[in-house]
């Protein structure tokens, strides 16, 4: 036997033996079984997996090894976000198709995967490129279509002048255009949205169901969403007919409002300016702020510039005439892009305010102190005691919300309203590398859905990637983009945007229920088995949008009687990045360890072993090569006790006669069994890894040196027992080096065709636990006492204890506080 595991041969041997049995193809006798969804969020298909992919999906392979011992019925699938920006950019650096390109990334990427011999059922492996998923991303926007939420509308894209095309969010850098440096503008385009703002309410009502979620994601998913109930103001521009509409949660405060001041987006801006002597200066105040916003908005330098339109707006409710600004800090995206200001009530009014020497009146009073505007050194935004508020002084702030709401209401100046921070989801890209949307424009007929029977509208091969004047090449193919009208046969042509690549990972979960289905996305009796999704696992950048998208089409698609879970994620695990030297792993920081690497280096095993061994998976890993080592190390100590040990053929037999050695390790083992058990459901890999380590030194603490001072151990039963279920708990975590310990120990089906070990409850138990015994709160004594008493027997062995009799001395225990396995606490005062 080698001395150091042979990992290259043992890793190419039991992959290839896992395929060839198709171990992990879900099979549908065996339906028996409790069911189990097991899914980490799929990859885009970038030429290579990272060690952010190898931390995800070891994780997920874990569970799923686990699972499969437990007996559950798993699904485990893989596939990949194939559309995407990324592909673009490589067919115009390398003058290659984006097809061509995702196709020889998916095939490396793949055989990436397997070589780190995860357990995914790669039967059901989707690509979001291929025309057989895409067509049903076309097939549910008409159906979106049909109901109403999908729509379009007068939106704005990042513009570069110079090289005269939409540019992505991502090829925004600082304000300027990846490719040129020029500053990018913002232009106004008709697009396509998704109506997720009907779905907001549900959305936020249903993260009440996720109990499997981390908080810290339910937050950030309820703050997106931002529900907040006000009023809806109504200010009339002065002179004017058109009134603007200002949303506040602060209508308490509506009689210190001494400006208005709407986004530089608002669709009033630039009509409020025309014809005035600050005209040219304001456009080009606007059109900067316009090009500057998301640089902005990302530093969060919001406040600190305005101009004023020469306009002026009524307050509704004292009739004052007020100025109307166009300001930084506020956005499009809130409310209605327009914000009554209160500037000693509201900071950033506050700040505003003092610079551009706007009035300001106080309208509610501390209680606790007396402010005055003049004086006062910032705004004072809690609530209190209403003053100068006409009728409404006196009150306070919460009493006058409701009673300014329905005098609002009843005067008609105003109405209440749950606002939501959550804006429609805009799906329009001006690229070809995405889904097309299956629209078909007409001079008659206008909009027309391209009919079903003609899904899906594919993406032509052969294209010239030249983007004029932002239109996408894809007006550029006669045949793709002419065709007659479905309605009145006249010409017409498609729609050249294609859709936003969050559609596609919006719902295929639901796709890998039943993926080679041609005739519907899913069959709905397969989702309405295997869905929710029991397990997810992914990055927290995708706490937001991804997650949020997904609920959204989920339920859309419940509503339409697809499926009938509400809500597609039982439980979700966010794990956290891969560190090296400070930084997250990445190119440009040149730190990036490549997983081919180590897996040439120390094997596969070694790999997955470190980076669930390193940090619990929501925290952030930092990069350690001598972890990796360790790690290594670690294997082969493992591998040689199986090896050169006596006991591996020692007969079972019932453990008798054993010595006070032996009888720990008994216990040891059943205690590990336990604790290992306990933390893969929990999530704790590294505490479980380091209780089978720990098993491990104790099974060597037996052990005596030969002549030949190798390690050799009793021949007894105990240790013989001991060496299997090592194996079984290694397995899930460095599945081929267990799979080769298992056939050396006799196994003749693979180790996960064995069930996972149980335990002895008698062994779980502590002989005697040290008990606290307190008097009002403070430790008197510490008493032992035998492992899981009754309440009785605690309070009996308390009492007897000769110091606790001191202190109770002349004392009346009017209460007894019993914390199991952990203290007792007399609560007593003077007297008998």
């Amino acid at each position: 036997m080698e001395n150091t595991y042979p990992f290259k041969r043992i890793e190419n041997k039991w992959q290839k033996r896992w395929h060839g049995q198709s171990l992990f193809q879900n099979k549908k006798g065996e339906r028996g079984k409790e069911k189990y969804y097991l899914l980490e969020m799929f990859p885009y298909p970038s030429g290579r997996i990272h060690m952010g992919h190898v931390r995800n999906y070891s994780i997920g392979d874990v569970v799923a090894r686990y699972k499969i011992m437990k007996q559950f019925n798993l699904l485990h699938p893989m596939g990949w976000d194939a559309f995407g920006l990324p592909a673009e950019n490589a067919a115009l650096k390398e003058k290659i198709h984006p097809a061509k390109w995702t196709e020889n990334n998916i095939s490396y990427m793949r055989e990436q995967l397997k070589r780190m011999g995860f357990a995914y059922d790669w039967s059901r492996e989707i690509s979001t490129a291929d025309p057989d998923y895409y067509r049903w991303n076309q097939w549910i926007f008409l159906k979106l279509y049909e109901k109403g939420l999908a729509y379009q509308k007068m939106a704005s894209v990042n513009w570069c002048p110079r090289c005269t095309t939409v540019l992505a969010n991502e090829q925004v850098e600082g304000g300027n255009c990846w490719r040129c440096g020029a500053k990018v503008e913002l232009k106004e385009i008709k697009q396509w949205f998704f109506k997720i703002s009907a779905y907001a309410e549900d959305l936020l009502n249903g993260l009440e169901e996720l109990s499997g979620w981390p908080d810290k994601v339910k937050l950030m998913q309820k703050n997106w969403i931002g529900r907040s109930l006000g009023v809806e103001i109504y200010f009339k521009i002065f002179k004017e007919s058109e009134v603007i509409p200002v949303f506040t949660t602060r209508q308490d405060t509506i009689f210190g409002a001494t400006y208005l001041v709407l986004s530089a987006e608002h669709p009033l801006s630039l009509k409020l300016i025309a014809g005035r002597n600050i005209e040219k200066k304001a456009r080009e105040f606007i059109n900067r702020l316009k090009r500057e916003r998301r640089v902005r908005t990302e530093k969060n330098e919001l406040g600190k510039e305005g101009i004023f339109t020469g306009s002026y707006a009524i307050n509704p409710v004292n009739q004052e005439k007020i100025p109307i600004w166009i300001a930084d800090y506020v956005l499009m995206e809130y409310g209605t892009g327009a914000v009554m200001a209160v500037p000693t009530h509201d900071q950033r009014d506050f700040e505003f305010a003092k610079k551009y020497k706007l009035p300001m009146r106080l309208v509610i009073q501390n209680q606790n102190s007396s402010l005055k505007a003049e004086t006062m050194p910032e705004a004072y935004e809690d609530e209190g005691k209403l003053v100068n508020s006409r009728s409404f002084s006196g009150l306070l702030s919460a009493e006058a919300k409701d009673k300014v709401a329905l005098w609002m209401e009843e005067e008609k100046i105003g109405k209440i309203k749950i606002n939501y921070r959550l804006k429609d989801w805009g799906i329009s890209r001006q690229r070809y590398w995405g889904t097309p949307i299956p629209i078909i424009y007409c001079e008659d007929c206008g909009a027309v859905p391209v009919p079903e029977r003609d899904l899906p509208v594919t993406l032509p091969k052969k294209i010239d990637f030249k983007y004029k004047n932002g239109v996408s090449p894809l007006a550029d193919d006669s045949k793709f983009y002419f065709i007659p009208c479905p309605k009145c046969g006249k010409k017409a042509h498609r729609e050249i945007d294609t859709m936003d690549t969050f559609v596609d990972s919006s719902w295929y979960f639901l796709r890998f229920t039943d993926a080679k289905d041609k005739s519907s996305l899913f069959s709905p009796d397969e989702a309405n088995y295997w869905m929710p999704v029991n397990q997810y696992i992914g990055g927290v950048e995708h706490a937001i949008m991804h997650l949020l998208y997904a609920r959204f089409i989920h339920k859309f698609l419940s509503d339409s009687g697809l499926v009938k879970i509400r809500e597609p994620f039982s439980k979700l695990l966010t794990q956290g990045m891969v560190i090296k030297d400070g930084a997250k792993m990445s190119k440009s920081k040149g730190n990036v360890v490549d997983p081919n690497d180590i897996i040439e280096r120390f094997g596969a095993d070694t790999a997955r072993l470190f980076i669930l061994f390193a940090a619990p998976p929501e925290q952030d890993l930092d990069w350690s090569d001598q972890g990796v080592k360790g790690s290594f190390r670690f294997l082969n100590r493992v591998w040689r006790l199986i090896n050169f040990t006596q006991s591996k053929n020692v007969p079972e037999e019932k453990l008798k006669d054993l010595s006070n050695l032996e009888k720990s390790l008994e216990k040891k083992l059943h205690q590990t069994i336990k604790k290992v058990g306990e933390d893969i459901e929990r999530f704790h890999f590294n505490t479980a890894i380091s209780a089978v380590m720990e098993l491990v030194n104790s099974i060597f603490s037996l052990s005596f040196k030969n002549a030949e001072k190798e390690e050799v151990l009793p021949e007894r039963p105990i240790v013989s027992e001991c060496l299997k279920k090592i194996v079984l708990l290694l397995s899930p975590f460095a599945p081929h080096i267990a799979e080769e310990m298992w056939q050396i120990l006799g196994g003749e089906e693979g180790v996960f065709k064995e069930s996972w070990p149980g335990f002895e409850a008698s062994f779980i138990r502590e002989e005697e636990v040290a008990l606290i015994v307190q008097i009002n709160g403070k430790v008197r004594d510490k008493v032992a006492i035998k492992a899981e008493p009754s309440e009785e027997e605690i309070k009996e062995k308390a009492l007897r204890q000769e110091r606790v009799k001191k202190w109770l001395a002349d004392k009346k225990i009017i209460k007894t506080i019993i914390v199991p396995g952990k203290l007792v606490n007399f609560v007593v005062k003077p007297g008998k």
